[in-house]
């Protein structure tokens, strides 16, 4: 199997100002994978953020050529590791292996209509054939659309072979993708990944949306609790500065009558 480290390493010598985006592929509406496509953009971006050499993507066509219009294969998702430049990647509006200098290291299929049984047959022996490391199927439905509601294949000599994929009493599908060091998970019909290290899943756009929500209302709380508190110190510091001073007051009577 190949691995990460005995990868050639991107060159480009790609001037992107010069190149005009490839053309937006057909497709028709389909509400669910819209869905899952924004799941998986909003949660791998942020998850790899850090990096500035990690391309994710989708929706493109990828091509070994770019002026072949005879390649049609416009992957849901994409990943590519040690990529030179991924805003230029996203700026083309496609995949375009000569010019990127390496195929895509994950390829993600969302389940439709229209396409779910090429995705399985016809985009499997593609993929595979652009030398794609890993390439994983999803199907919200759980298996209407796809052959299954969750496959993956990893790249073994230029053939794909299936990945173990684990069907847990809890409804839980899933497998692990050594490529992005995750296990993608089929959860009541959602795309869901997860962390193996912790067991933890990352954070969908919409979890991470009610988080920062979260995290605000949690601010604001412990700021007005933080002025209340102040407040609070205030009144008894002026408490105090009040009783002291009629005490004073007082005193000071005192000694004028002790005076006459």
């Amino acid at each position: 199997m190949t691995t990460r480290s005995s990868l050639k390493q991107p060159h480009t010598t790609v001037d992107y100002t010069k190149l005009e985006p490839l053309p937006d592929p057909p497709r028709e509406p389909d509400m669910n994978q819209r869905i899952t496509n924004s799941v998986f953009d909003g949660t791998l971006i942020p998850h790899y953020a850090a990096r500035g050499d990690v391309l994710v993507c989708g929706e493109g066509y990828l091509r070994q050529d770019a002026t072949n219009e005879a390649e049609r294969l416009a992957p849901d998702g994409v990943v590519a590791f040690g990529v030179v430049d991924p805003k230029a990647i996203v700026a083309r509006n496609g995949y375009v292996i000569s010019e990127v200098g390496k195929p895509p290291d994950f390829v993600l299929e969302v389940a439709s209509r229209s396409t779910g049984r090429r995705d399985y047959t016809v985009k499997r022996d593609g993929y595979a054939g652009y030398g794609v490391r890993e390439y994983w199927r999803f199907d919200h439905t759980g298996g209407r659309f796809h052959d299954a509601a969750l496959a993956g294949d990893v790249l073994v000599d230029g053939r794909y072979e299936p990945l173990e994929i684990t069907h847990e009493p809890d409804g839980l599908i899933w497998g692990h993708s050594e490529v992005l060091g995750l296990d993608l998970c089929w959860r009541e019909g959602e795309l869901k990944f997860r962390d193996p290290s912790t067991g933890e899943f990352l954070l969908t756009p919409a979890e991470q949306q009610a988080a920062r929500i979260e995290a605000e209302a949690r601010a604001e709380r412990e700021r007005v609790d933080r002025l209340a508190a102040e407040a609070r110190i205030e009144q008894e510091h002026s408490g105090r500065l009040a009783a002291e001073t009629r005490v004073a007051e007082l005193e000071a009577e005192l000694r004028d009558l002790r005076g006459q």
